[in-house]
């Protein structure tokens, strides 16, 4: 029974160290391209253009 709680619990936290991980994405400014995805492509993009 304690092997099974032990599990429930480490699958509990994965879970919720996952959501902090994407809460903390959404809402991290130095990371934030432009775009509402917060994915950073127009970052890249900005990159890009000032390489030419």
């Amino acid at each position: 029974m304690l092997t099974q709680e032990i599990i429930i619990l480490l699958l509990f936290l994965a879970a919720a160290g996952y959501i902090g991980w994407r809460v903390w994405k959404a809402f991290d400014s130095r990371n934030s391209g432009g775009c509402a995805k917060g994915c950073g492509c127009a970052a890249d993009k900005a990159a890009v253009h000032a390489k030419r």
